[in-house]
């Protein structure tokens, strides 16, 4: 997330048993594109080389840290089944992308946590941001990296197998015996069906106000929506459902998962740049607005003794919020650890030569460096600096600043707002607002910014948030620059640029070649697609894990997994889907382009 100045929003993102670690960054030799890897294994998954601090205890931690998401009671998963009656959990879902985790119970980006036979299932980072690339019949796992899963048909079928439970005496009678034993007291029995019933109507109003048709396919979210819709949704509301069906809105804004390596050091975060970015206040922000949109629960109160006239932590109650503060604070600095992976095959060194080149030209001569560059960004943090993230208006879909305009009944947080930062939330008010004061408020309140400020500036902190100790007795009054920081999370004039522009950040391109597919709204199958005319990029293409060298990208034919991407044109810039835009590079010869490319698989 990103921004400048009020309150308002935050973002808003695998494993195997035999494993080789690549290294070295590219060895001369052949032909562009050539299919030898530069080393393989046998059996099993080659993990790409991704620096010297990407360790596997560092692959492992982000596999599995709790930063507080609760999906689904661990039990419940346990014991539901598919529409064929097989275990919902059987292939750990690998039916919808997700990557095996050896020794846990769910695959990577999956956690389980809580009191031993009260566990929560639930989601961190990796479930979104590990990807695994097939050439042939090799597999390769690119950790931080967009993943192919997809999230919307998990959903949809859990709903349906907790549907399936619900629909009959007998039905419901047996998940009860699954879930707590066959002799279990009918008062048990009874709070079980209640508990079963609220779950359930809280989640399918999401699917019922928010998910489109068609789905979003493998590989993209709207994240924001998702966000939006469940704060506003589903937090806000009175007890016990907390709903507010009015502030569901259709998701039908969705993007690629961005890739997380160097995620920190730029200066801007989001798709459309409306989260300020450069140091672990603004990551905290960020993250613990991901966190509501990943299943955390938050359930802000009015109260009278708490911060701002707002309890937004609940502690010591069923409703505490789940947000794992320590557990989010750890997670940034494993991605801090993540470098951008190796290109694992041969390099036309000559060729590549003259592709950087061609990328260090001005942009009207066909040139990338001066959006896409390492220049100093914004220093927002003393002694933190960061790369700049420009930007930029570039022609592409426009269809996520709708989503950014929405407006909702702000419930419980009417009136809420913090001194001297923000006005107080009327009715209605930008969702954008209220996620803002809700991120903002429970980061405050909480005292995680006190570690995060500590690592800004290079302190060896090591403060546990998990005391029940009063927050406001545990953590000082935050300084003026946290306030400001703050702050510059959340940007209400990145949201609605009173310009109309349509602005996207435009990234350091280091390990491009693993991202596809490519634009914000992952639009475009191929690195050469990119460099092509709008007019001339593909209607239609497949997503999935097949990785094409040449093109530097999806390949046409996707084997396994896999789901249409159907796009629009320039007349239809508002669709979600567009492939207009981002012309840069068309113009060059054949040649040129093939060069280009070479040197894209280096960075």
């Amino acid at each position: 997330m990103r921004s400048t100045r009020s309150f308002g929003k935050l973002t808003l993102a695998a494993s195997v048993a035999t494993s080789l670690i690549l290294s070295g960054t590219v060895l001369a030799s052949g032909a562009v594109g050539q299919d030898t890897p530069v080393a393989s294994a046998a059996s099993g998954v080659i993990f790409l080389d991704q620096g010297s601090a990407w360790t596997d205890a560092a692959r492992r931690d982000f596999y599995s840290r709790d930063q507080g998401s609760q999906m689904i009671p661990y039990a419940w998963l346990a014991a539901l089944t598919t529409a064929d009656g097989q275990p919902f959990l059987g292939d750990q879902f690998a039916r919808y992308g997700y990557l095996p985790n050896p020794g846990a119970d769910l695959p990577v980006g999956f956690t389980k946590a809580g009191p031993a036979g009260q566990e929560m299932a639930g989601m961190t980072c990796a479930a979104c941001h590990t990807r695994q690339i097939s050439v042939g019949t090799q597999q390769y796992r690119v950790d931080g990296g967009p993943a192919l899963v997809d999230f919307q048909a998990l959903l949809s079928d859990m709903l349906d197998a907790v549907d399936r439970v619900r629909a009959t005496d007998a039905t419901f009678a047996t998940f009860a015996a699954e879930v707590l034993g066959a002799n279990a007291p009918k008062k048990k029995v009874t709070q079980l069906r209640k508990d079963v019933d609220l779950w359930y109507l809280r989640e399918n109003a999401l699917r019922t106000g928010a998910y489109p048709t068609p789905l979003w396919g493998v590989g993209r979210l709207d994240a924001v929506s998702m966000i939006f819709d469940r704060l506003a949704g589903l937090d806000l509301g009175k007890p016990p459902s907390y709903l507010i069906p009015g502030n569901i809105k259709l998701a039908d804004a969705p993007v690629r998962y961005p890739f997380l390596w160097n995620a920190p050091k730029q200066d801007y975060t989001q798709w459309p740049g409306f989260a300020a970015n450069g140091s672990d206040i603004y990551g905290l922000a960020r993250n613990t607005g991901e966190v509501v949109g990943v299943f955390g629960k938050f359930r802000p109160r009015k109260s009278f003794f708490h911060l701002f006239g707002i309890d937004f932590l609940n502690r010591g109650t069923p409703n505490a919020t789940s947000v794992q503060f320590d557990g989010l604070l750890k997670l940034e600095d494993l991605v801090k650890q993540i470098g951008a992976p190796k290109w694992p095959f041969a390099i036309d060194q000559g060729l590549a030569a003259r592709g950087q080149a061609i990328f260090n030209l001005p942009d009207n001569q066909g040139g990338c460096v001066s959006c896409h560059g390492v220049t100093p960004g914004v220093k927002r943090i003393p002694g933190q600096s960061t790369w700049a993230t420009p930007l930029l208006d570039v022609g592409t879909d426009t269809r996520q600043y709708d989503i950014l305009a929405r407006e909702s009944d702000p419930g419980v947080l009417k009136g809420a707002h913090i001194p001297f930062l923000t006005k107080p939330i009327p009715n209605p008010a930008t969702t954008f607002s209220l996620l803002g004061v809700a991120v903002g408020g429970a980061i405050l309140q909480s005292g995680s910014w006190v570690p995060a400020i500590w690592r800004d500036r290079g302190a060896k902190a090591n403060l546990s948030l998990s005391s029940e100790v009063s927050p406001e007795v545990q953590a000082p009054m935050p300084s003026n620059d946290v306030k400001q920081a703050l702050d510059d999370s959340f940007n209400d004039a990145a949201a609605a640029p009173a310009d109309g522009k349509h602005r996207y950040e435009s990234r350091v391109l280091f390990g491009i070649w693993a991202t596809a597919p490519y634009l914000h709204n992952g639009s475009v199958a191929t690195l050469a697609d990119l460099l092509r005319p709008a007019s001339q990029r593909a209607a239609l293409f497949k997503v999935g894990a097949a990785y094409d060298t040449q093109a530097v990208g999806l390949a046409a034919v996707q084997p396994g997994l896999n789901s249409d991407r159907v796009t629009t044109g320039c007349d239809n810039l508002n669709s979600g889907n567009s492939r207009c835009g981002h012309e840069f590079g068309t113009t060059l010869s054949d040649a040129d382009k093939r060069a280009l490319l070479e040197y894209l698989k280096m960075l």
